[in-house]
């Protein structure tokens, strides 16, 4: 077993694939073999060595998914130095913050549009010596990646210096530091040592091997997507790079990936898209649609069992299979066996969705400083509304609280500086999530919502909006959803509705509207989202039923603050910036 990440680079070479990369090169897909990666690693590892960058240096990188992350990752592995992974998508200032706070002597960009950001600010960064570019820049004191890879062989001794290095490194040794993307507050730096994160590749149980293409997308910066990539060059898998997120459905067809891993808000796109489509599509081919996810549905029992499905229902799903199924699969590549979600509850009636296409989405749960897998569902073992079965040597506890409590190797050492905000969160091996959740009787593990995330009415009621936010999101004509009920005498909404489906619905009743957000102050548009709110409420709880909602005319996102990096909703910050519209809800 490979006790550190410099170690599993050398299992991940042992395969010797011709393929081990894949890479978007002059509009198509290149590949990179196994021993051209080790190459170009091995010549970066002494490169940064000569540049004096040595065991226990902490080195950034704020860079998009590409080879060149994968190169630098494991030169910097291999050499014992601390990656400090960045966002991408993070403005100038937060970058600064987060190269200071760390204490990073260098930091690896990808573009010119990154490569401005640390121009920008590299005057208040005295400790930062050495900035490298992926990309061919003419910039003072910028240096290329290029020249340092080189197009050279690497000698015996560098290779011996190579060997001697990454045999040298240990798992008690920090590995990376990640920033957690943070909801609330200022990010913390999660300590992640070689061993933490070393165990939990060991023991995540995720079912991939030689012959898997997986198409990595989700960013590198995140754990999850860090963790599945280690998993994949461990086994043999190979990586596919997606040039964008906004590109990824483009870049699937391209490259026919077998695996791939996502946030629930990618599959609620996916979702979102497919019903948009079927709303425009003719009568007949609606009736097909419906026709054929009931079926799918009415067939996943027996295909969760392993089971053939029987008689004439097996009949209509070889019919579903050929004329609906096949096809939609075929849009993202035509080869997905299994998917993969995290970072966020996935809602049940996304996950039953698209098994029912032949699409299982085997959902995970874990948290950065869990390095960060706690529990998944695999293909053989799959329950829809649950995060799956613990990985083994992880022990998970539920507090009096409903608060889940995990053990084992793969918890963090602790956050950068910040001594008081890790004791908050350990009490003596066991970490406290801040998620609240239950363990059933087959040992599935269920989040129901962050601690910090349950609301009190002004009637003294609790109300949990996880729950009620992914309901609304099952409706075709709602994108997303935010429960407002702290302290107030009702739960009401913010909601951004599906446009392309809210404006067919409009324009089959007549109403026309020159922008979305003319839509939204539509009277009747705004009774029909409520409408389909109540809808969705209905089996509630009174005390838990939205009365009221106000739409938004745009999606929320990163760049307009309500969302985090990994796509989590900034709860504080829609608040602030939505309070006209909350205020005249409860006036």
């Amino acid at each position: 077993m490979a006790e550190t990440l410099a170690q599993l680079f050398q299992v991940a070479i042992a395969h010797d694939k011709p393929d081990a990369i894949l890479t978007k090169e002059s509009g198509t897909y290149q590949p990179i073999s196994s021993r051209e990666l080790e190459r170009r690693v091995i010549n970066l590892h002494l490169a940064l060595r000569e540049a004096g960058i040595g065991p226990g240096e902490k080195f950034a990188m704020i860079s998009e998914n590409r080879w060149e992350w994968a190169a630098a990752d494991f030169a910097m592995m291999t050499a014992g130095i601390i990656s400090v992974p960045i966002y991408p998508t993070l403005p100038a200032e937060q970058v600064r913050y987060l190269l200071d706070h760390s204490e990073s002597k260098g930091v690896f960009c990808s573009t010119s549009e990154q490569l401005g950001k640390i121009q920008e600010i590299r005057g208040a960064l005295p400790k930062l010596d050495l900035v490298v570019a992926f990309d061919r820049v003419d910039a003072v004191g910028v240096t290329l990646l290029d020249s340092l890879i080189g197009a050279e062989d690497p000698s015996d001794v560098g290779r011996q210096q190579f060997q001697s290095a990454l045999d040298s490194v240990g798992a008690g040794e920090l590995a990376s530091i990640i920033y957690t993307s943070g909801t609330t507050g200022v990010p913390k730096g999660v300590l992640l040592s070689h061993g933490n994160m070393s165990t939990n590749i060991r023991d995540s149980t995720l079912d991939v091997d030689v012959d898997d293409r997986a198409l990595s997308f989700l960013p590198l910066c995140h754990v999850a997507e860090r963790l599945a990539d280690y998993v994949y060059f461990k086994s043999g898998s190979t990586v596919a790079y997606a040039e964008s997120i906004e590109t990824v459905a483009a870049n699937m067809g391209e490259v026919g990936p077998t695996v791939a891993l996502g946030v629930p808000r990618f599959y609620e796109k996916v979702h979102g898209r497919v019903m948009a489509a079927m709303a425009q599509a003719s009568p007949i081919r609606r009736n097909l649609f419906d026709w054929a996810v009931r079926v799918g549905k009415a067939a996943t029992p027996y295909r969760l069992a392993g089971k053939p499905v029987p008689g004439l229902l097996g009949l209509k799903h070889s019919v579903a299979e050929k004329l609906v199924f096949q096809k939609l699969r075929g849009r993202l590549g035509g080869r997905i066996r299994m998917l993969i979600s995290g970072a966020a509850p996935l809602a049940r009636h996304l996950a039953e969705f698209f098994y029912a296409l032949g699409l299982p989405i085997c959902e995970g749960y874990g948290l950065t400083e869990t390095s960060p897998l706690v529990s998944i569902n695999t293909l053989d073992n799959l329950k829809f509304g649950t995060v799956g079965k613990i990985i083994p040597n992880v022990d998970v506890r539920i507090a009096d609280d409903g608060e889940i409590l995990v053990r084992g190797p793969n918890i963090m050492q602790g956050y950068f500086k910040m001594e008081q905000q890790t004791a908050d969160v350990m009490d003596g091996e066991w970490f406290h999530t801040g998620d609240i959740g239950e363990l059933d009787d087959e040992g599935y593990l269920s989040i129901t919502d962050r601690k910090k995330d349950m609301f009190k009415t002004s009637g003294g009621k609790y109300v949990v909006p996880a729950p009620i936010e992914n309901r609304l999101k099952g409706s075709p004509l709602i994108e997303t959803a935010v429960v407002i009920a702290q302290a107030r005498n009702f739960p009401s909404a913010l909601i951004v509705p599906d446009f392309a489906a809210l404006r067919a619905w409009a324009d089959s009743e007549g109403i026309s509207a020159a922008d979305d957000q003319e839509l939204c102050a539509n009277a009747a548009a705004c009774d029909r989202i409520m409408a389909e709110v109540n809808d969705c409420c209905r089996d509630m709880a009174k005390f838990e039923r939205i009365k009221k909602v106000a739409l938004i005319p745009h999606d929320f996102s990163i760049d307009g603050g309500e969302l985090t990096p990994t796509m989590k909703v900034r709860r504080k910050q829609v608040n602030e910036k939505y309070a006209r519209q909350i205020e005249e809800i409860y006036a």
